[in-house]
């Protein structure tokens, strides 16, 4: 491709989004510019601070609990008071934990701010989803998404190697650093963001109001939920990345530097790959790309079996991030389809939860699989697990149409949709909330 044509192609990329959108980006890259608990919480207990591995493990456990918890009480919050509030909450209390964090010396004083830093780092995601899902268009929610995943990997991967340098110099260093950086975050959504919530529809002459969403109302809606279970499996398989791999490549003899060459590979993939293969899947069918997703995603770590070399296990590393890269907008996209317009942060945080406790599951996975059966026997089950999911996937959205046009009108009347056959099927449940358009929550735009 030319100079002229990769110009083009970046243009097309990021052109049509709203500048609200690029001002919640901006803080999504800037909040992952500063992370530094997450990746160096064990590091920092067991070589600064001269803990043992199973209370590093405990803290770490803490941390991701921290996270379940906070998942389904945040969502609520971006519906009640706003995505806004719940932002601002969340980022300045995850400021202040983490600066605490690094100046506690107790072993249950840092246990418990662990816990309350997973607890408000996770509290800003339901909000961050759904707020974007308020201000993009229904057509650009895909690349909107991939864009916003594209800047957490590149923050991520950028602080991954900042942090190692401000580690040598000083751990405290480090904790404080992510509480600026968390506090600027803050700092941009209060000045560049405003509210975005939807407000719930009264009753008029021209129709009823829209009924309320509770918790309960969000796990009765069995679609949504068998949707959650299949993210769960999903973040199950890729969470053997940094979980699972780690272990059986110790266990077949390679080192820490050996794990870090193979495991470089997925951040240096998504950050070069992203945009590219998002213009390529953008208005592709999301039914195919969950299912072929789930798949790459499983026998990518099946593949893993057969690795000898580091080659190899950077060959495996490639599978399953293109499994990544095309499951990570997809699947957020088709939570936001499935969610009632007004109640999008439950529903954004019972999806984030399937991610929590797959976190707290997956190492306890790794490990009784590693040392009852062997590390074959945990690729051969994440391959069970793709394709199990990618069955699921099959299974939920057959019948269903495979694009959704009426997606792009979102303020179309019901009358131009009266004509879909599969319309009967959504209106048979009785108790099914209004989703995000007027036409069948099938797939992402």
């Amino acid at each position: 491709m030319s100079v002229a044509g990769l110009r083009r192609a970046a243009r097309e990329s990021v052109s049509g989004l709203p500048r609200e959108f690029w001002w919640l980006w901006t803080s999504t890259l800037v909040n992952r510019l500063g992370a530094f608990v997450a990746t160096f919480m064990v590091l920092y207990l067991t070589l600064d601070r001269g803990y043992s591995a199973s209370y590093a493990g405990l803290v770490v456990a803490l941390h991701g609990l921290g996270g379940v918890v906070s998942s389904l009480g945040a969502g609520v919050m971006a519906d009640r008071l706003g995505r806004r509030p719940t932002l601002l909450i969340s980022q300045s209390s995850t400021a202040v934990s983490v600066a605490v964090l690094g100046f506690m010396q107790h072993p249950a004083a840092i246990a418990a701010v662990a816990f309350v830093v997973g607890m408000a780092s996770n509290a800003s995601r339901p909000a961050v989803q759904a707020m974007m899902a308020d201000i993009v268009r229904p057509e650009d929610r895909v690349r909107a998404f991939s864009l916003n995943y594209w800047a957490i990997n590149l923050g991520f991967a950028v602080s991954s190697a900042a942090a190692g340098f401000i580690a040598e110099y000083s751990y405290l260093a480090g904790f404080l650093g992510e509480a600026a950086m968390t506090l600027i975050c803050a700092v941009v959504v209060f000045v560049k963001l405003p509210e975005s919530r939807p407000e719930r529809a009264k009753a008029t002459a021209a129709g009823p109001a829209e009924p309320e969403i509770s918790l309960g109302t969000v796990l009765r809606d069995g679609r949504f939920m068998s949707v959650v279970g299949l993210s769960f499996l999903i973040a199950l398989i890729f969470m053997q990345g940094p979980v699972g791999l780690p272990l059986a490549m110790g266990a077949d003899g390679f080192s820490s530097s050996d794990f870090g060459m193979a495991i470089a590979v997925n951040g240096v993939l998504i950050v070069a790959l992203q945009i590219p293969v998002t213009r390529l899947i953008e208005h592709r069918d999301p039914r195919r790309l969950l299912i072929i997703s789930s798949l790459l995603a499983g026998y990518g770590f099946g593949l893993t079996a057969f690795a000898g070399s580091i080659a190899v296990y950077a060959l495996t590393v490639c599978v399953w991030t293109l499994a990544e890269i095309v499951n990570a907008p997809t699947q957020t996209g088709l939570v936001v389809r499935l969610s009632p317009v007004h109640a999008r942060g439950r529903y954004q945080g019972m999806h984030t939860m399937s991610w929590s406790v797959a976190a707290l599951v997956a190492p306890l996975l790794a490990g009784f699989v590693i040392d009852r059966f062997g590390a074959e026997w945990l690729w051969g089950v994440c391959a069970v697990l793709g394709t199990v999911a990618g069955l699921g996937y099959w299974l939920l959205m057959r019948g269903l149409p495979a694009n959704d046009e009426d997606a792009k009108g979102e303020d179309a009347e019901d009358e131009d949709v009266e004509d879909e056959d599969v319309a009967a099927e959504d209106v048979a449940a009785e108790d099914k909330p209004v989703r995000d358009t007027v036409s069948p929550p099938a797939a992402v735009q």
